[in-house]
């Protein structure tokens, strides 16, 4: 059977019309802001405190993005007796945004939870070697980072906040008992001063 003459053309004008029927769905970014899921994969926040320069980010990492550099103090000893320590300072963590594939190695092999997701999505530069950012702007974007889910009601507690619960109720019990016996004799002196006072 020989197509029929304008087939195509009425074919493409039923989808526009169809298509002029809808709703529009643009997104009218950047004057609206866009609802990002919850755990979006934006940017690499830096939780500095928790980096012990262990170099296990950068040494996984499949596209050589992240750059370390540090240097080694030495830490006196804590007791009298014993031998110093030395510990590696942070000078440089820096990730180059060009590079990252955000495949989110790094974040899943650091032992110290020193690097997070952030759902900060607007650092686009107008000159590519901007894009590598440094630990300030790392640091930043740690701020950002949405708080871990809430744990479900019938878990178990973690281990870590039990044993941090244990030693504070510890610490409160005995600064109570010193706070009681301070009392007791503050109470006994002041026993002692009326009957020194009555003889």
């Amino acid at each position: 059977m020989p197509p029929i003459p304008g087939a195509g053309l009425a074919k493409g004008l039923a989808v526009t019309l169809r298509t002029m029927t809808k709703r529009t769905v643009t997104a009218q970014y950047p004057d609206v802001q866009p609802e990002l899921p919850p755990r979006t994969r934006g940017v690499i926040g830096l939780f500095e405190e928790n980096c012990t320069v262990c170099m296990l980010c950068a040494r996984e990492c499949p596209d050589w993005c992240i750059y370390i550099d540090s240097h080694k103090e030495t830490v006196p000893a804590a007791a009298p007796g014993g031998r110093e320590r030395s510990r590696n300072v942070l000078d440089r963590f820096a990730i180059d945004f060009a590079l990252c594939m955000y495949c989110g190695i790094c974040i899943e092999v650091c032992p110290f939870d020193a690097l997070f997701w952030s759902p900060e999505f607007e650092y686009a530069e107008t000159d590519i070697h901007e894009l590598t950012h440094e630990r300030d702007k790392l640091r930043e974007w740690m701020w950002t980072v949405p708080e871990p889910p809430a744990l479900d009601p019938g878990a178990e507690e973690p281990k870590e906040i039990a044993a941090a619960r244990k030693t504070a109720e510890k610490l409160q019990a005995a600064q109570e008992a010193e706070q009681a016996a301070e009392r007791n004799a503050e109470q006994a002196s002041e026993g002692d001063t009326e009957q020194g006072g009555q003889a």
